[in-house]
């Protein structure tokens, strides 16, 4: 749609998360913490610690936060127990919101998600209301200038499940979760890093914002990512930021 750039937005949420570097780590730390607690502390044998110690290093965390975390969701440190918890609304015009926490006290946290929903526009679901509409997947975003060809033959050889080209000569490659990060690897070693490499909720389908709608639609977002107890923020909302 027009004015609307995936390249653009990952800029731009990069250049958002440096400015909250603080709140960034926090969130870090508790996935290194449920993902060593619920996979053990050994990062060859865990994906997703490796993937949030990755994040980490990319963050700039220290090495010895990481490693309190590490030990502490390993039982080997006292601590906070963090659980997962999913909810699920709606937005400006019906959009589809997934909010992903880790949370010590859910009945804070659903407070928090509902109250944000009700006061910019939205409305909290039922579970299941909206997840139908995503699927569970590793996605890597490769910028307009990567070849595609090679690309395509690297990521089909890793196990990806499709290699997509954007209008913008853009790429977007996804795979199963479970084999995200040893495609992640294979890209890498072939030569392709990419700007964007996440396990997320794809939406099947988007509802492009424009105007007036589409800087409620931001705002309600900004404040759901806000919240102290959020790790992730998924919609089909697709917003204009012209």
């Amino acid at each position: 749609m027009a004015g609307h750039s995936k390249w653009a937005n990952i800029k731009h949420k990069k250049a958002a998360t440096d400015a909250k570097r603080g709140k960034i780590w926090t969130r870090l730390i508790k996935e290194i913490t449920v993902a060593a607690r619920m996979g053990g502390g050994e990062i060859a044998t865990n994906p997703r610690l490796r993937l949030a110690v990755e994040k980490a290093a990319d963050a700039n965390m220290p090495k010895d936060n990481v490693n309190r975390a590490v030990q502490r969701g390993a039982g080997g440190l006292e601590g906070v127990n963090y659980e997962e918890v999913r909810y699920e609304g709606y937005g400006i015009g019906g959009a589809a919101i997934i909010v992903d926490c880790m949370t010590d006290n859910r009945v804070r946290t659903v407070a928090e998600v509902r109250h944000a929903f009700s006061k910019y526009g939205g409305n909290m679901g039922t579970e299941g209301s909206v997840s139908f509409m995503f699927k569970h997947v590793g996605q890597f975003l490769f910028a307009p200038g990567v070849e595609e060809d090679k690309l395509m033959e690297a990521a089909l050889e890793a196990g990806a499940d499709d290699v997509i080209a954007d209008d913008e000569g853009g790429f977007e490659v996804l795979c199963d979760p479970n084999a995200f990060a040893g495609v992640k690897e294979a890209l890498e070693a072939a030569g392709f890093k990419a700007d964007s490499a996440e396990v997320i909720m794809k939406p099947d389908t988007e509802t492009p914002f424009t105007g007036e709608d589409a800087q409620k639609m931001q705002k309600l977002l900004d404040v759901l990512e806000n919240l102290d107890d959020v790790q992730e923020v998924y919609t089909n909302a697709v917003i204009d930021e012209q």
